[in-house]
């Protein structure tokens, strides 16, 4: 028997991603204030520090690197005996018009936000299949429903994880385990500084800017719409909120979008690809 499995009976444990900051901190927090066990994860340490005075417990974790990957579930596994949840948050959003971004920078887009997830899950599954019991929880946005100009490699990244995500609900059910995806609109956090720094080719020369876009950098750096800066944003401790609700459920919804500008936004699907363009249009030119 695995050292710590008599604990896991009364205990939970949550295996989160991405808890430098923003929606993965605050998710930290609400999973440890409610007694489970938290294994909060970053790529820096010491990014998380705060959290292992909370009560959490650290690791190292680079989700693009999968002997990371494979090394702190199997930690988790030998230490509680299970993993109940696993929320995969981390993520950044890769900004730019198509013909802006490189290749590379789209592949370290979905390296991050579609692979790193993939590579969790197959990590997870065969002990949750084994208890036949557990969440994943996909951090998803409402960019993974609709997608806008300046960020398809983003939105793209995302409706890639809302697709798998799809899948994988249908695949894992007879087994126990439920799938959930969370789809944020705007969130106050540090996500619209490195949006800014993922379009600024000092910072990233991922990005190699044409000169026929500039009016779309300009709209996006004024309005802010891509970040936690824009109309409509919500608290983390929201979406953590609702992270913890979706990992806690017996039978969980396919999707949640916390807050109302998510909830509207992801309606935006439905409107005719006509009526859609027409309104982006509309918004370049009262912002121009």
């Amino acid at each position: 028997m695995p050292a710590g499995a008599d604990r896991r009976r009364v205990q939970k444990t949550v295996l989160i991603t991405g808890c430098s900051s923003g929606i993965g901190r605050a998710t930290a927090h609400a999973f440890n204030d409610e007694g489970w066990t938290v294994y909060a994860t970053a790529r820096n340490p010491a990014d998380v520090e705060t959290l292992g005075e909370a009560g959490c417990e650290l690791a190292t974790l680079d989700v693009t690197d999968e002997d990371d990957v494979d090394r702190v579930v199997d930690r988790i596994l030998d230490e509680e005996g299970a993993i109940d949840a696993l929320i995969n948050n981390a993520g950044y959003g890769q900004f730019g018009p198509i013909e802006d971004v490189t290749t590379d920078t789209v592949h370290e887009q979905f390296d991050v936000n579609v692979y790193g997830p993939h590579r969790l899950v197959r990590a997870v599954l065969p002990a949750m299949r084994r208890e036949r019991d557990g969440t994943i929880v996909n951090v998803s946005s409402v960019a993974g429903r609709v997608s806008f100009p300046g960020g398809g490699v983003y939105a793209g990244s995302k409706f890639a994880l809302e697709a798998m995500s799809d899948a994988l609900r249908n695949e894992v059910r007879e087994f126990g385990v439920d799938v959930v995806v969370i789809e944020p609109g705007p969130v106050r956090t540090g996500f619209s500084d490195r949006v800014a720094r993922e379009s600024d080719p000092a910072e990233n020369g991922g990005i190699e800017r044409s000169g026929a876009y500039d009016d779309f950098y300009a709209l996006f750096e004024d309005t802010k719409l891509i970040g936690g800066d824009g109309p409509g944003a919500v608290e983390p401790e929201l979406v953590a909120a609702e992270i913890f609700d979706a990992a806690s459920a017996t039978r969980p919804p396919a999707r949640v979008q916390p807050g109302t500008p998510a909830r509207v936004g992801v309606l935006a699907r439905f409107l005719p690809d006509a009526l859609r363009d027409k309104g982006f249009e509309l918004l370049r030119k009262f912002t121009s």
